[in-house]
């Protein structure tokens, strides 16, 4: 699900530790790093809660772009995460240049050709330079697993060609030199920058895409954990300093035979969660959780199944895995469609997602929101995935690409984006900011 809510959660021991991992140069000033199950900032625990802004890099005017990183610092947003890929077909070049998006990469046969001009990576360098200089960090996304905004399907089509499954994104030779050129290019240009917090190596790595996977791609075959642990040697050998992680959904492969046709639990989707969190240069676990969209089947009138619990359970169980692996965990994607869910069931989520070193439980703060005192103690109020309004570019009307559009002023909505005017949903991330803004 590459149009999605992008949500991060993280909580950790508020205790005085060093910047260093073992066996690893020390991160220069300003570089976050990780100890154990926690982030560090110059000898301090970095606490925070990031928010998704994929469509930040589209935007075309400084003074949109500027104007939501002024709303982001008013609500005490610490840590954003975009996407560090746009890539066209050559066949779309001239409808980008005449709408002028965003792209990185123009693709016309087996190799691509970078556009690092005001149209492509300039653009990028402007999000990373205005995130420096308003205090937040950016965890960049090298590609994406779905076709969207030129993922992994492109590096497919054209270098293995048509018929292939999309799993030998993985194994190919000549794809993962592709993605390894390109990974440099963006290793290369940022990672002098203590902006950067860290390096993602891929949105959502599973054995299919939008083309299928192979048949048995992720039983047993270790495909994924293999492909994570050869990325993330290479990015860490060309910096030393920054943070790398996968950006998986956090599917197990676990022997447990009332999970065995359940596609999260039983390897089927090419991820092992325990064993990518041990590798040397993955530095910190991500997790995704979308129970309306895996489990629709399971959700109908009459039903034991509950979306709340199941999330529940899935937050405890990869809690559990991230605290026996001794490294820092991130819920960085959630979603469920409508306010009603998101007000009633997101607040579980958060409090079970940051229940650790924080007191106040945002389900309680929810219901003291009522009351005029507890206004003025939290008035900062800011979503994810971050919805931002009153953008003026093209009147605030644009069509972007695929349904990613700009209404009346509106960021691109997905079905799960959070505005200022949702009040009750807006506060919960407000919350967190808070939470996480102290370090």
């Amino acid at each position: 699900m590459y149009l999605c809510l992008v949500i991060f959660f993280l909580a950790f021991a508020s205790i005085t530790l060093g910047a260093s991992v073992e066996g690893r140069a020390s991160a220069p000033k300003g570089f976050v790093s990780s100890h154990g199950r926690n982030f560090v900032l110059d000898g301090k625990p970095h606490l925070w809660e990031p928010i998704l802004m994929r469509w930040l890099p589209l935007l075309t005017t400084q003074d949109d772009v500027e104007a939501t990183f002024k709303e982001m610092q008013g609500a005490g947003v610490k840590v954003l995460r975009t996407w560090g890929f746009n890539a066209i077909n050559a066949s779309e070049l001239a409808g980008a240049l005449e709408s002028n998006l965003t792209y990185y990469q123009v693709w016309n046969g087996t190799e691509w050709t970078l556009n690092s001009g005001p149209q492509g990576l300039q653009r990028l360098d402007n999000v990373i330079d205005m995130a420096g200089r308003y205090g937040i960090k950016v965890i960049l996304t090298f590609t994406n697993n779905w076709v969207g905004y030129g993922g992994a399907e492109l590096y497919v089509n054209w270098i293995a060609g048509s018929g292939v499954t999309h799993d030998v994104f993985y194994s190919n030779p000549n794809i993962i030199s592709s993605y390894q050129q390109y990974v440099k290019v963006l290793v290369n240009r940022y990672k002098d920058s203590p902006t950067v917090f860290a390096w993602e190596l891929m949105n959502e790595a599973r054995c299919l895409g939008d083309l299928p996977g192979r048949s048995g791609c992720g039983l047993d075959t270790g495909l994924i954990t293999k492909w994570y642990k050869q990325q993330s040697d290479y990015v860490r050998s060309l910096d030393p300093y920054h943070l790398i992680t996968t950006g998986g959904e956090g599917q197990f492969n676990w022997d447990n035979g009332t999970l065995a046709s359940d596609y999260n639990y039983n390897g089927q989707a090419g991820e092992d969660f325990d064993r990518e969190l041990r590798l040397d240069n993955i530095d910190f676990a991500t997790y995704h959780m979308y129970p309306t969209a895996w489990y629709s089947a399971l959700d109908f009138p009459g039903s034991n199944f509950s979306m709340e619990e199941w999330g529940l359970g899935w937050i405890s169980q990869h809690a559990e895995a991230a605290r026996s692996a001794e490294k820092p965990l991130i819920l960085e994607e959630f979603g469920m469609p409508g306010i009603d869910n998101k007000t009633t069931i997101y607040p579980s989520w958060v409090d079970k997602a940051i229940e650790t070193g924080h007191r106040q439980r945002v389900s309680d703060l929810l219901v003291s929101l009522v009351q005029k005192h507890q206004l003025r103690r939290h008035p900062r109020i800011m979503p994810w995935q971050f919805g931002m309004l009153g953008l003026t570019e093209s009147g605030g009307n644009r069509l972007i690409k695929y349904a990613d559009a700009l209404i009346e002023g509106a960021s691109p909505n997905d079905g799960f984006a959070i505005y200022k005017n949702q009040t009750n949903v807006w506060t919960i991330f407000t919350y967190g900011f808070q939470l996480g803004g102290r370090f």
